[in-house]
């Protein structure tokens, strides 16, 4: 439907890279984005299933529209989508992280000939290898859920220094 990976591929491809790298890109770090559609809910109970599932086309599109040339998106499940970032700095991340916000609140959703709102909350997990995935995916969701409590369409970002190693809070710019 949304013409991303599905959790187990993405999943498999992104465990691939932090196992054994990427050839062609001898880089050592990168970022996780778990992303969450803000109040989706409201909008299938409000408007049926099917207009949810355009607002989810039209979030995966914005988000594929915001990444960078060999990054990977993924929908994780529901409303959930995931993008990994291969190389990224930890600026770079946000940035492509608040590019993926903007993009999703500029798009226009109108079921019925009804303007409504869409917007994104984003959780961040930069990292310097070795990491897992799971670790990865840890950080950036409970930061995704840190973003929603404090208010949502916003972006939060930890850093994984290295292997085991506690993430850094990095503070909300929004």
């Amino acid at each position: 439907m949304t013409a991303c990976l599905n959790r187990g591929a993405f999943s498999a491809r992104v465990d691939g890279w932090l196992m054994t790298g990427d050839e062609a890109n001898s880089a050592q770090n990168g970022a996780l984005l778990v992303i969450d559609a803000d109040h989706f809910k409201k909008i299938n109970d409000s408007h049926g299933h099917d207009q949810g599932d355009e607002a989810l086309k039209i979030i995966a599109n914005a988000i594929q529209a915001s990444v960078r040339s060999g990054d990977l998106v993924g929908r994780l499940g529901g409303e959930e989508f995931g993008v990994f970032l291969p190389g990224a700095t930890p600026e770079s991340a946000r940035d492509v992280a608040e590019r993926v916000r903007h993009n999703v609140g500029s798009t226009s959703f109108q079921p019925k000939g009804k303007s409504v709102p869409l917007s994104v909350s984003v959780g961040c997990a930069t990292f310097v290898k070795p990491v897992d995935f799971s670790e990865l995916f840890r950080v950036a969701d409970e930061r995704l859920y840190s973003a929603k409590n404090a208010g949502r369409n916003r972006v939060l970002t930890a850093h994984l220094a290295a292997h085991g190693q506690t993430p850094a809070l990095v503070p909300a710019l929004h």
